[in-house]
C-alpha cells in the first residue's frame, strides 16, 4: 500500500476528489439503510458518520507526509459538513 501511495501526487485536487468520493459512497450505503431499514428511519445522523469517515483518511495522509492532500480532504470534509448542515436546516 505505501508503494502506490508513494505514486501518489500531493495534490489539493486528489485530496479533494477522496475527500469527496469516499463520503458520498458511504451516505449511498447510509441512504439505502434509512430507507430499508424500519428502526433507521430517523437516524439522520448516520451521515455525520459517512462525513467523519474522512477524518481517518486525512489522518492516514498527514501520516505519511501527504500534506495537500490532507488539506483537500479536510475541505472536502467542510463542503460535506455544509451540505449535512443545509439538508437538516432546511
Amino acid at each position: 500500500m505505501n508503494h502506490q501511495l508513494n505514486k501518489l501526487k500531493d495534490s489539493v485536487w486528489i485530496g479533494l476528489g477522496i475527500g469527496l468520493f469516499t463520503p458520498a459512497v458511504l451516505c449511498t450505503l447510509a441512504w439505502y439503510l434509512i430507507h430499508h431499514i424500519i428502526y433507521l428511519a430517523k437516524a439522520d445522523l448516520l451521515y455525520i458518520g459517512c462525513i467523519a469517515a474522512n477524518a481517518y483518511t486525512m489522518q492516514y495522509f498527514f501520516k505519511h507526509y501527504k500534506e495537500n492532500i490532507g488539506r483537500g480532504i479536510l475541505a472536502a470534509t467542510f463542503l460535506c459538513a455544509f451540505v449535512f448542515f443545509y439538508y437538516k436546516v432546511f
